[in-house]
C-alpha cells in the first residue's frame, strides 16, 4: 500500500476545479464517476454482478435504478462484496485479532471495524486512493478562516485523537496507518485510548507539552469540559474536532467558555468508517457534501426520496472513491435534512444538518461514562451491544459465533441478561 502525493494534489486539483463550475460540472463529475464504478463492480464484484445483472448499460444507469444496499446482507457476502479475491473475511479478522497490527496494511488495503453501535459491526476495507483523497478533497473544500485556524493549531503543537483503540477502529488506525505510509504528514500527531478510566486520559493530556487539535467524539469532549471546569485538566488546545456523534449547540457554548485559548468554534465533521470524507463542515456551520466524490440521499422508511428542508427515516451512502469495497446507496441510519436555502458562504455543494447519531453519555449515578469506557469485544462473539435500561440497569446482547452458542446458552441458563446465538 502506497501513499501517492501526486494523486494527493490530483484531488486537491480536481476538487478545486470542480468548485468553480457549479452545480453543472459537479453533477457531470458525479454521474461520470458514478457509471464508472458500476462498471468495475460489475466486472470484479461477483456480488454487485448478481446484483446488477438485470439493469441496463452501466454507460446508462442513473442512482436511482440501482439497489439499496445494507450492512448485513453486504456481510454475510463479504468474499463476494470485494472486488479483490486475496482478502476472505476469515484472512481480515485474522489480521485484526492482533491489536499491533492495527493501521498496518494488508493485501495492499487497509482493515478496520465500525463500532457497532447499531448491533451489527463491519469489516471495512480501504484502499490508498480514500486516505489521499481525504487530504486532497479537505484542503481544497477549506476556505481561508479555516486554513488560518489549521495553521495556528499546529503552531501550538501536537494533535491528539482520543478515540477508541480496544479493536481495529479507524481513528487510532488512521494515525498509525499515515505514520506508516507518510511519517512526515503523522508528524506530532500521537493517540490516547478512550476506553482508559477519565482520570488516566487526562493525566495524559496534562503530560502533552503544547495541545494544539484535539479529535475526538462529543461523549468525550462533554467529560474534558467538565474536568477542565473542575481544574484537573490543565491543558489550551487551540482547536477541537469532533465527529461519530451528534454535536449540540449546548455543548459548543460550555466548552467555549471553559476553554477560552480556543481559536474557532468547535468543528464536526460528518464522517463514518465506510466513508472518512462525505463533507465538510463550513465557516456558518452547515455540513456540506463533497458531491463530486459522495453521494448521500435523504429517503423515508421506503427508501425513496424526502423534499429538501424534510427529516429523513435514514439515509443512503455512495462512496465513489473506493472501488475495492463498493459503498453504493448503503443504509447508514442516520437521519439528515437538507437545506432549502443556499448556504451564506457560497459553497456550490449541497448541505445538509444530522438529526441521527445522538450518542449520550452513560451515567449512572452522578458518574459520568463514555460507552468506549467498556471492552465490548470478544473473540467468539459476532455482535456485543451494551443497552442501559435504567439508571443503574443494563442488558449486555450477544451473538456468538454458531459452535459456542448452545455451550454458552447452557452455562449461563439462569439469571443471565439477554443472549441471543444466531
Amino acid at each position: 500500500m502506497r501513499f501517492s502525493v501526486l494523486r494527493t494534489l490530483g484531488y486537491f486539483a480536481d476538487g478545486l476545479w470542480t468548485a468553480r463550475g457549479g452545480r453543472k460540472r459537479i453533477e457531470a463529475r458525479q454521474l461520470k464517476r458514478l457509471r464508472r464504478l458500476v462498471e468495475k463492480v460489475r466486472q470484479d464484484s461477483p456480488l454487485f454482478r448478481r446484483l446488477y445483472s438485470d439493469l441496463r448499460a452501466s454507460s446508462l444507469i442513473e442512482l436511482h435504478e440501482l439497489p439499496v444496499t445494507r450492512k448485513p446482507e453486504l456481510m454475510r457476502d463479504f468474499d463476494d462484496w470485494l472486488t479483490i479475491r486475496d482478502l476472505p473475511l476469515t484472512r481480515a479478522r485474522e489480521h485484526m485479532r492482533a491489536i499491533n497490527q492495527l493501521g498496518v496494511p494488508i493485501a495492499d488495503v487497509a482493515v478496520f471495524r465500525t463500532s457497532g453501535t447499531s448491533g451489527e459491526p463491519a469489516v471495512i476495507v480501504l484502499p490508498s486512493a480514500v486516505f489521499e483523497l481525504l487530504y486532497g478533497i479537505t484542503l481544497a473544500r477549506l476556505d481561508r478562516s479555516q486554513l488560518r485556524c489549521i495553521n495556528e493549531a499546529r503552531k501550538v503543537g501536537w494533535d491528539v485523537t482520543i478515540s477508541g483503540g480496544n479493536g481495529h477502529f479507524a481513528g487510532a488506525g488512521i494515525v498509525r496507518l499515515m505514520n506508516h505510509l507518510r511519517p512526515w504528514l503523522a508528524k506530532r500527531t500521537t493517540f490516547i485510548e478512550a476506553e482508559q478510566p477519565i482520570e488516566k486520559i487526562v493525566e495524559q493530556l496534562n503530560a502533552i507539552d503544547g495541545i494544539g487539535t484535539i479529535v475526538t467524539y462529543p461523549s468525550v469532549l462533554s467529560i474534558l469540559a467538565r474536568e477542565k471546569e473542575a481544574g484537573r485538566l490543565n491543558i489550551e488546545p487551540a482547536l477541537f474536532r469532533v465527529s461519530g456523534e451528534t454535536l449540540t449547540e449546548a455543548l459548543c457554548q460550555k466548552v467555549r467558555h471553559v476553554f477560552p485559548s480556543l481559536k474557532h468554534n468547535v468543528v464536526s465533521s460528518y464522517a463514518s468508517t465506510e466513508c472518512f470524507t462525505p463533507s465538510l463542515q463550513c465557516s456558518h456551520g452547515r455540513h456540506h457534501v463533497h458531491e463530486d466524490w459522495v453521494i448521500l440521499e435523504a429517503v423515508d422508511e421506503n427508501m425513496q426520496p424526502v423534499p429538501d428542508g424534510t427529516l429523513s427515516a435514514t439515509a443512503l451512502l455512495t462512496v465513489l472513491v473506493n472501488d475495492v469495497q463498493p459503498i453504493i446507496r448503503y443504509d447508514i441510519g442516520d437521519r439528515l435534512r437538507f437545506y432549502l436555502d443556499p448556504c451564506p458562504c457560497g459553497s456550490p455543494f449541497r448541505s445538509f444538518q444530522v438529526e441521527g447519531r445522538q450518542a449520550t453519555l452513560l451515567r449512572i449515578g452522578d458518574v459520568a461514562l463514555s460507552p468506549l469506557v467498556f471492552d465490548l469485544e470478544h473473540q467468539q462473539a459476532r455482535r456485543i451491544q451494551l443497552v442501559q435500561t435504567a439508571e443503574t440497569e443494563f442488558e449486555v446482547r450477544v451473538s456468538f459465533d454458531r459452535r459456542w452458542t448452545t455451550f454458552l446458552v447452557s452455562l449461563f441458563y439462569g439469571p443471565c441478561t439477554a443472549i441471543s446465538g444466531l
